[in-house]
């Protein structure tokens, strides 16, 4: 391969760099009705540029809405129901609002809050990046929604039913940290579910961990918090299996030796999937020759690989973040195919699709699971019927981290006995497809899923990732 680009080259790069800049500008648009359709979301959200408002109004368990977006006149007047404690008549709107719109997780959490009225109840908080990144906010909570419905259907854990209160913790480290507290002061809070990204995680887990309140995050994927505290516990698999699963993928299956590496140098969860990828690539016999940092202000994709050309790279690994992702697909563009391409979960994204199209063909991305690989089971049909569409991984690893929770409840219904029975050897719960168990690390013991991006019409955009054969 040459190691100098050609000027018809060169002017065919410059095209698609415009391509990319107008297509990322229309994506906007593009990209909201499919994260609508719950088929994706953001793997590691942007921080707000909000004004922060107190967390106290950012709590709720259907007294006032968090979600705006999606605000119907029907959902509003059983939030007004609930505040005025007129439980009856609530149960009558979010029923209303849900048959006007049955993908609203936040309504179908009031309802059966509403449900519940007055009545013992046992309360779960779960903590979500509204106010920052609202659609993978709205994932985890369908999760969560639909594992809640499905036990007070089933008469509730031992007879009593889940009440859920939702936090917006805004994806911000400090606006997480005063909603632990917050959560860690209400003795009726037995347990929580959060937080969406890894650096959000580590800053909130001390608060948790000083008031012996368990929290699982079903999103967060840094190896930084394995071990972190024996009241913090995650169900989407960490960093370590992912970047093992990919550099198995690259050795064995694409039989080549060396890899470049993109991440973001600023965000935990990138910096871990760099950090585990490089490591099992070298103890397999492999090489990492370089590394690019995507948040440097002199990052230049051209540049980069053209510098990896000259180096023989045979393989790019993406480990971008969300704020990030629009360099790692400058990265593919540029690459046109040449180099073949791996990408941690963030890659699973419409955007890959779009703007990467042909050129993102055969990227292989490592996520903690995929409909498409359980079609058949329970929690897919389910789902499925309830929501009206299909559902992410985000969606499934939170509905696994309230299968734990409950499984812990149903032992013994208390802060204490919850984290008790997680810790436990033969703790294990049913979960969306497959048994949840912990490692004494608080890790779930769970491979992650490998998927490859192929000529398909699910995305609207001609492709589509698929589990990989």
């Amino acid at each position: 391969m040459s190691q100098r680009m050609s000027q018809t080259n060169r002017n065919e790069t410059a095209k698609l760099f415009l391509t990319l800049l107008i297509t990322l500008g229309l994506v906007g648009a593009g990209g909201w009705w499919l994260f609508k359709q719950n088929l994706f979301g953001t793997p590691d959200g942007a921080r707000s540029t909000q004004t922060r408002q107190q967390t106290q109004t950012q709590l709720s368990s259907g007294e006032r809405g968090l979600i705006p977006s999606e605000m119907s006149q029907q959902k509003q007047m059983g939030i007004d129901a609930i505040a005025g404690r007129n439980y009856p008549q609530a149960v009558i709107n979010f029923e209303a609002a849900l048959r006007a719109d049955r993908n609203d997780p936040e309504a179908l959490i009031y309802l059966n809050n509403a449900r519940i009225g007055e009545q013992s109840s046992y309360k779960i908080a779960v903590s979500a990046p509204i106010g920052a990144s609202v659609n993978p906010a709205l994932e985890i909570l369908r999760g969560v929604a639909q594992a809640q419905t499905e036990i007070n259907q089933a008469n509730g854990v031992q007879g009593i039913p889940l009440k859920i209160v939702i936090v917006d913790d805004q994806n911000d480290a400090a606006t997480a940290q005063q909603a632990a507290k917050t959560l860690v002061n209400d003795p009726d809070v037995l347990a929580a579910i959060g937080h969406f990204s890894s650096g959000v995680t580590l800053a909130a887990a001390p608060v948790y961990d000083d008031g012996k309140l368990t929290l699982i995050s079903p999103t967060s994927t840094s190896v930084k918090i394995s071990g972190l505290s024996e009241f913090v516990f995650r169900t989407a698999p960490s960093d370590r299996f992912a970047a093992s699963a990919l550099a198995r993928y690259m050795l064995e299956e694409l039989q080549k030796q060396k890899a470049a590496v993109f991440f973001n140098s600023e965000s935990d969860y990138s910096q871990s999937l760099k950090e585990e990828f490089t490591t099992a690539v070298f103890s397999d016999g492999g090489q990492v020759l370089a590394e690019f940092d995507l948040a440097s202000p002199t990052f230049n994709a051209q540049n980069a690989i053209e510098q990896v050309i000259k180096q023989q790279v045979e393989v790019l690994m993406l480990a971008a973040n969300t704020p990030t992702l629009d360099r790692a697909l400058q990265v593919v563009v540029v690459n046109r195919g040449r180099m073949d391409l791996l990408g941690g979960d963030s890659l699973y994204n419409p955007k890959t699709l779009q703007v990467g199209g042909e050129a993102a063909m055969d990227m292989v991305v490592a996520i903690p699971w995929h409909l498409l690989a359980n079609t058949e089971s329970d929690f897919v049909q389910n789902s499925r019927k309830l929501w009206g569409g299909d559902v992410s991984w985000r969606t499934a690893m939170a509905y696994d981290a309230m299968q734990a929770l409950i499984a812990a409840l149903n032992r013994n219904p208390s802060r204490q006995g919850v984290q008790q029975a997680m810790v436990e050897a033969g703790f294990t719960a049913e979960g969306s497809t497959d048994i949840v168990r912990f490692l004494p690390s608080g890790d779930r013991k769970q491979a992650s899923q490998l998927v490859t991006v192929q000529p398909g019409e699910r995305s609207s955009f001609g492709y589509d990732f698929v589990p990989v054969p």
